[in-house]
């Protein structure tokens, strides 16, 4: 039976969800709801232990990486930790290449030992300098490292990954990506890079571990959409199209499919994740004992193949998409006003945002809940004294 006596009805169980859960039981004492359509929580962020024994990432591999304070400080009160170093590297020309491009990037592909200095001269003779504002992420590579090295790490991976050549994507999607002088193999560079030390699975179960928090999944938001009606807020934290069902056009995402293979050997890769620009039918591959620190004589590796129909990973950053967004974004601030319905996270926002980013959305989502709540209490007293 559906729980009806609710404050909040958060829709999602990711961390968005979860976090906003958790602060409404521990903050105001609200009673919240949290469904999803999935059998777990956690969203993306889910994982598990594979049939051989081997934990791994239900959807690709997840680490927390931040420069925040407040959310290593936050997320610490439901884990231990361990470290959480991510090294990358691209399958081309038959070898192995750190990557993001760094010192010792160039000098595998250039053949020949460089300083700071020198690489830096080397991209500049290299990089197409007639671009001075790119309009999308062809553009800003070749006006980063030229055409050698977008051709050999670039091209062919975003190809695959997107469905569509970077000269129709955002500068934004490629411009995450940074190019180093020094010999830093991680793929990012945030202060935290940790992973919970027991696996994220029970990280969100002692998030939601309140009396005040009821967990219910395997449901359909549209099951109990007319059913359930909150006293406080709806936070919503699935596709912004998908809420408003999609009347505006659907907007283009990115899906994957994950082909989980285990090997009777304790490593298969030198690190955790390998990208392939090629003519393989997968992204990339994945060894996620690398980063989840665990000891098995056995290993999995997951094969990632991207898909433009299915699940919705990744929106694709695009004018035409950009255009529609907005609009769904005019509806969602209507729903806001007038059904007290708040959209956060990387569906409802339209937006890649890293865990960390996601944290912070869900505590700024809190506060505009709590604040139009605290708002809406002080009229009716003020008219009831009235």
């Amino acid at each position: 039976m559906v729980e009806a006596d609710i404050d909040l009805l958060v829709v999602g169980g990711g961390i968005v969800g979860c976090t906003v859960a958790e602060r409404a039981a521990r903050e105001r004492g609200w009673r919240s709801l949290v469904v999803d359509r999935r059998n777990h929580v956690g969203g993306n962020c889910h994982d598990g232990v594979h049939e051989s024994g081997v934990r791994v990432h239900t959807y690709g591999p997840q680490y927390v990486r931040t420069d925040s304070a407040s959310v290593l400080a936050y997320l610490s009160r439901f884990t231990e930790w361990i470290p959480g170093r991510y090294v990358a590297k691209v399958a081309t020309r038959g070898r192995l290449f750190d990557f993001p491009v760094n010192l010792t990037t160039l000098e595998q592909f250039y053949g020949t030992s460089l300083t700071p200095d020198e690489a830096r001269r080397l991209l500049d003779e290299k990089r197409d300098r007639t671009i001075a504002t790119p309009r999308n992420s062809e553009e800003l590579v070749l006006s980063r490292v030229g055409r050698e090295l977008y051709e050999a790490f670039y091209a062919g991976y975003t190809c695959k990954q997107w469905g569509r050549s970077p000269a129709l994507l955002d500068p934004s999607v490629c411009g995450r990506i940074p190019v180093r002088f020094t010999r830093d193999e991680r793929y990012v560079e945030q202060r935290h890079q940790v992973m919970p030390r027991d696996g994220y699975t029970p990280m969100f179960r002692r998030m939601l571990a309140s009396p005040l928090v009821t967990v219910l999944l395997g449901c359909d938001f549209a099951e109990l959409r007319d059913a359930v009606r909150p006293r406080v807020a709806t936070l919503w934290t699935g596709p912004i199209d998908e809420y408003f069902d999609h009347r505006l056009g659907r907007l283009p995402w990115r899906s994957l499919d994950f082909e989980l293979v285990a090997y009777e050997q304790e490593w298969r890769q030198p690190c955790v994740q390998i990208n392939y620009p090629d003519e393989q039918p997968y992204t990339r591959s994945i060894e996620y004992k690398h980063v989840t620190g665990q000891r098995h004589p056995a290993t999995v590796v997951g094969y990632e193949y991207p898909r433009s129909t299915g699940e919705p990973f990744y929106p694709v950053p695009s004018a035409e998409s950009r255009r529609l967004h907005a609009a769904y974004r005019e509806l969602a601030e209507d729903a806001r006003h007038a059904e007290r319905t708040y959209f956060a996270g990387r569906l409802a926002t339209y937006a890649y945002i890293n865990m960390d980013q996601a944290v912070l959305a869900a505590f700024d989502a809190f506060t505009a809940i709590e604040r139009d709540w605290l708002a809406s209490h002080a009229r009716r007293a003020a008219a009831a004294g009235g």
